[in-house]
């Protein structure tokens, strides 16, 4: 009953409401007239409008508010206006003196929901009057999911009061990673399997022949055909197979088990550079197919579609214990593995892949004082000095999190994530690896 009482009041009506009741008992301690005057106006000035505010609100219950977060929602987008909350549903006649507020609080989870806390987001924006939709500024500094309520609120002008009103509305959001960019990637065709499809047709007599093109053979020209419509007619194959090459890409999300705020960053990068590589290269060829695994769970991404529907299982994706897992050896060519310095089972597995061949996209902890090579490919061949001239070129595959971009989005950090936490690089040996690196700053 008493929470009740005291909800609607913010920090400045209690600020307010405690002065004018000490001034009060003081001006009739001491019959000062004057200040009885000011004081006994501040106090039903308050009265008056805390109890209009809340007749208001009540005829405003059932009001039923909606909000859609963006579609896909990508984390570090707040300048792309798409990448906005739409705020419906506002159809409501606000009284004067008083505007309606449209709140979304939660808990975000960065690297998704295996986080054990999270931090905690509350954006708001006013409402102007009129106005039956609004845009609400909706952003996240990394990748992972949302889970909050939507919810109005009727404010004064003064800041006194803010009375709850209208439905809440409870939503999960999956937040995809931002994109990171690098040179373009290129694969030779034939280090993936290759997986032969026929393409049968019902219309036997349309799909086995065709108008004559320049180039085709004339051995392949049905002459009988053409003579009857006057025009050539080209035979085509009774089995057309198409090969398409089959990518094997395995992301090893293994890791510590507690919320470390540098783990989960390495994880969101390690998630950006793998999301970066299926788009490049579908967009390069179409027919590619590929074959993604992770811990306890596998896709096959054949298009877009796929590729989309991959992305926003990617984004929920957290870490998992560290276990010895051996590596696939029903397939054939080369595999292609993206992991973190958290992954402390990755030689491991990268000895059980022999003798298949395998690109390794690594991200490691890096220090913004150091100089990395850019999109650096270093072998398991080279000395430690050819490595080391390799690794200081330039900063092009460093990145850095700041925990005051959390701050300004309108989240509250955890306080732990403001101790560095010290994660050690691996040291992999492996004949085609590219390092990236990555840094939590306060």
């Amino acid at each position: 009953m008493v929470l009740s009482l005291i909800r609607p009041f913010t920090p400045v009506s209690g600020a307010v409401l405690v002065i004018a009741i000490a001034g009060l008992i003081r001006s009739l301690l001491n019959r000062n007239s004057y200040e009885i005057v000011l004081a006994s106006f501040a106090l039903l000035f308050l009265l008056v409008l805390g109890i209009f505010g809340a007749w208001k609100s009540r005829k405003l219950k059932s009001m039923e508010p909606g909000w859609k977060p963006p579609s896909p929602m990508t984390a570090n987008a707040v300048d792309d206006e798409r990448q906005r909350a739409l705020v419906t549903g506002l159809e409501a006649a606000i009284p004067l003196f008083f505007r309606l507020h449209f709140y979304i609080s939660g808990r975000f989870f960065p690297g998704g929901l295996g986080a054990k806390k999270g931090c905690h987001l509350s954006v708001e924006t006013a409402i102007p009057r009129g106005e039956t939709t609004a845009q609400i500024p909706f952003d996240f500094p990394m990748s992972g999911v949302f889970q909050g309520d939507g919810f109005c609120k009727l404010r004064d002008i003064f800041g006194f009061f803010a009375f709850p009103c209208g439905q809440i509305r409870h939503s999960t959001v999956n937040v995809r990673c931002a994109p990171c960019f690098g040179k373009k990637i290129i694969i030779n065709a034939q280090s993936g399997a290759e997986d032969q499809r026929n393409k049968p047709s019902a219309d036997v007599e349309r799909y086995y022949q065709r108008e004559y093109t320049p180039g085709d053979r004339l051995r392949d020209i049905n002459w009988k055909s053409s003579d009857k419509i006057d025009a050539l007619i080209t035979r085509i194959s009774t089995d057309n197979q198409e090969k398409v090459s089959r990518i094997e890409v395995h992301f090893r999300n293994f890791g510590y088990a507690n919320d470390s705020i540098h783990a989960l960053w390495l994880l969101d990068r390690s998630k950006a550079r793998l999301s970066y590589f299926l788009r490049s290269l579908l967009d390069q060829n179409s027919s590619f197919i590929f074959d993604v695994h992770s811990s306890g769970k596998n896709w096959e991404i054949e298009d877009q579609d796929d590729m989309d529907a991959f992305f926003e299982e990617l984004a929920c994706l957290s870490f998992v214990p560290p276990q010895n897992e051996a590596a696939i050896q029903s397939g054939a060519g080369d595999m292609y593995v993206f992991s973190t310095a958290c992954d402390l089972m990755l030689p491991t597995f990268l000895l059980s892949c022999n003798p298949r061949p395998v690109t390794l996209f690594l991200t490691q902890p890096g220090d913004s004082t150091a100089n990395y090579g850019k999109n650096m490919q270093t072998s398991s061949n080279d000395s430690p000095g050819s490595r080391l001239k390799k690794e200081k070129t330039n900063k092009d595959n460093f990145e850095a999190l700041h925990i005051q971009d959390f701050v300004s989005k309108g989240f509250y950090p955890p306080s732990r994530w403001f101790i560095k936490q010290k994660i050690k690089p691996l040291s992999i040996q492996t004949e085609k690896i590219e390092m990236f690196y990555a840094e939590i700053k306060i």
